[in-house]
């Protein structure tokens, strides 16, 4: 349920208000808006009465949110979040990033890809140091020697990094690090304990819809992050499994404007894993770009037929260069204010 209220309200009623739902054993999520200030009423709403609420001087009116995801849905938090990644970098809200860099961290290449993709036009630096693998025997990535290095690019190039936490063990360890940005892929989109676990930390997450996820259980896992206080979630639509074959998953770009209607959280494509192919992920990019996405997580590799994993999907400096071109003819023509011209 969700209690607008009128703007005539003053800040010492509505910390009343809030402090008499509170007192009923409901837990409340207060969104101040530029035109409207929202108290998400959360918990067992059958017992209010919505009627009695309306009464009250304060409240404008009262809407009752059907949907199991509350502090992810744009009913409780109307205006769109900005999440700051750090250095300087903020997403959502009209603030448009590039992520870019390898699929796994291999060693000293790691810095000439990232000055690429940054002279480029990326601003956040993505690589993974923990790769989590469907054959145990394939490549798991240099842990946190790993991490060591992307950090090392990071404070040289002033880029934010973002990078997948697998176990909730290591979670402490991110934060420790202070790893920018927390990637949570697409196999543990639905690792409870993780999600928790990352919940309670103030780091950034960037959560990948899972491989057979539905947007509901995408901002559901959301949800799980944003009850333990973390709110810095960002969404990521990365393609799901279906019956086609010819890519490795089916990029669902509907998901883009669909998430953007239901919920607050930024939204960012990954044609990279959405694809597959690098023929493929160009044209990808521009579709989430003109569907609205609030950014872009592309793999980008000096030498891809060496990469030591996905090296099929990834774009080399040269193409990558020619996509943000393309992306920022893109982003100009879906933000353009049609009205004053």
């Amino acid at each position: 349920m969700i209690a607008i209220v009128k703007e005539s309200a003053t800040n010492d009623q509505l910390q009343h208000f809030v402090k008499w739902i509170e007192g009923r054993g409901f837990r409340t999520n207060v969104s101040r808006g530029e035109n409207e200030t929202v108290v998400g009423i959360i918990g067992d709403t059958t017992q209010i009465d919505p009627f009695l609420l309306e009464s009250m001087d304060i409240i404008e009116t009262v809407r009752r949110v059907s949907e199991p995801f509350k502090k992810a849905n744009r009913k409780f938090h109307p205006e769109d979040t900005i999440v700051d990644c750090g250095h300087g970098v903020k997403i959502g809200g009209g603030n448009f990033q590039v992520m870019a860099g390898p699929c796994s961290v291999e060693g000293k290449n790691l810095i000439e890809i990232a000055r690429c993709v940054k002279d480029a036009g990326a601003t956040m630096l993505r690589g993974g140091a923990y790769k989590p693998r469907t054959s145990p025997y394939s490549y798991q990535g240099m842990g946190e020697k790993g991490l060591d290095l992307l950090l090392e690019a990071s404070a040289e190039l002033d880029m934010p990094i973002v990078t997948e936490v697998m176990d909730p063990r290591d979670v402490q360890l991110f934060v420790d690090k202070k790893i920018d940005v927390m990637q949570i892929g697409a196999r543990n989109a639905q690792n409870f304990s993780l999600l928790k676990e990352v919940g309670k930390t103030k780091t950034p997450i960037l959560l990948k819809r899972g491989m057979s996820g539905t947007i509901d259980e995408l901002l559901m896992a959301a949800e799980y992050i944003m009850s333990e206080g973390n709110e810095n979630v960002i969404l990521c639509e990365r393609g799901i499994r279906t019956f086609e074959t010819r890519t490795r998953n089916t990029f669902d770009v509907n998901a883009i404007p669909v998430l953007h209607h239901l919920s607050h959280l930024p939204v960012v494509g990954d044609p990279s894993h959405s694809t597959g192919y690098t023929r493929y992920v160009r044209p990808a990019a521009y579709a989430a770009t003109a569907a609205g996405a609030d950014g872009l997580e592309i793999e980008v590799h000096n030498c891809p037929q060496e990469a030591w994993s996905d090296g099929a999907q990834a774009l080399t400096p040269a193409q990558f260069a020619d996509a943000m071109k393309r992306i920022a003819l893109i982003r100009e023509a879906v933000t353009a204010d049609l009205d004053k011209e």
